[in-house]
């Protein structure tokens, strides 16, 4: 148990073990342990069908199609389904994610989903997912992750340093934008919103000289050739959990989480903890910029944590890490936040949430 201040950080980022599984939720209210609240309680012992709920974008339906691909690799006879929706925000593109509710608009739907009983599961990209989860609800696997970095994509332009003065980059996360006025205070950061095919549309069209989206997403779409250039984390740190897919299920449907376990992957599970219990320390949401990039060091023991936290503007960017043992990971996630505490990120935050 961590304890900072007057909250319980001993279930922040709560790990439970139940038969075996791993099991992540966000942290409660107050601090409090989440309540049983059972949605199904005349769920069957041997499950036959089981129905993923998911968003309707190209990119969604591939990570759903890939958890049911491996989950009938797993369980030969089970049947998967897709329950395609489109959520609020898939809806709102005219306007920033973090002035319209931040990125829980894309998953809320999928949750009510969940609690009604139309869905068992819902799948997301984990730097999409809030840190706070439904009662009865939260994160029962973290798959293996894909590369975490973010692309640099223009059509004219090779790298950041050959754009020219005044270029204009598009993106949606003020995490990316705050590192481009960081590094070129020159840059005309855009808002950009839509699907991948939508925003790389808007490029083609000319309307930005380069942007930034996610490598993973790219490459789970074949888009491999769109990709100008990785930035490293030391150029843009990426966002807590980026590149990694979560299962969300009920927390208290046993049979249910044992059928999920096989896909779950501890190192990456590990990395995640830490990235997201340095976020939750912080109280961050969409309206704040955040990186964290959590990695094993080669002794395959000790996790390395990174950290940024800053003003939307990209006038004030403060930077922590850390290492820990990879079974502490929520240990070490606080103790890079509360570096970053020390430096003035309370102040960030104060201000940032008081002009919301």
């Amino acid at each position: 148990m961590v304890t900072v201040g007057r909250r319980d950080f001993s279930c922040s980022a709560r790990c439970f073990m139940m038969k075996g599984i791993h099991i992540i939720t966000g942290v409660p209210a107050h601090g409090a342990p989440t309540a049983v609240n059972p949605v199904r309680e005349n769920h069957v012992q041997a499950i036959n069908t089981l129905r993923i709920a998911t968003r309707k974008s190209q990119l969604a339906m591939w990570q759903a199609e890939h958890v049911r691909d491996r989950l009938m690799a797993a369980h030969p006879g089970l049947k998967v389904e897709l329950v395609a929706m489109s959520t609020r925000g898939d809806k709102i593109l005219d306007t920033p994610l973090a002035k319209v509710g931040g990125k829980g608009l894309f998953v809320k739907e999928l949750e009510e989903a969940m609690l009604d009983g139309r869905a068992d599961i819902a799948v997301h990209s984990m730097k999409d997912v809030p840190m706070h989860f439904p009662e009865s609800l939260g994160l029962s696997v973290i798959l293996e992750g894909a590369e975490p970095t973010d692309a640099f994509i223009s059509n004219h332009y090779a790298s950041l340093d050959e754009l020219p003065e005044g270029a204009r980059i598009g993106t949606s996360s003020l995490r990316r934008g705050l590192q481009m006025r960081e590094a070129r205070p020159d840059f005309e950061v855009l808002s950009l919103r839509g699907n991948v095919q939508t925003r790389l549309g808007k490029l083609d069209d000319g309307e930005f000289d380069a942007i930034l989206l996610a490598t993973s997403g790219l490459r789970r779409l074949g888009l491999d050739d769109r990709i100008t250039m990785e930035l490293p984390p030391e150029v843009c740190l990426p966002a807590c959990g980026q590149g990694a897919l979560g299962i969300e299920c009920r927390l208290h449907d046993p049979e249910l989480l044992a059928l999920l376990t096989p896909l779950d992957d501890a190192p990456t599970a590990t990395r995640v903890r830490a990235e997201r219990a340095m976020n939750t320390r912080l109280e961050g949401g969409c309206q704040v910029p955040i990186g964290g990039h959590a990695v094993f060091e080669d002794d395959g023991q000790t996790l390395w944590l990174r950290a940024l936290v800053g003003n939307p503007e990209g006038t004030r960017v403060l930077r922590a890490e850390g290492r820990g043992s990879l079974h502490e990971p929520e240990a070490l996630g606080i103790r890079v936040a509360e570096e970053l505490l020390d430096q003035g990120a309370g102040e960030i935050l104060a201000e940032v949430y008081g002009a919301v």
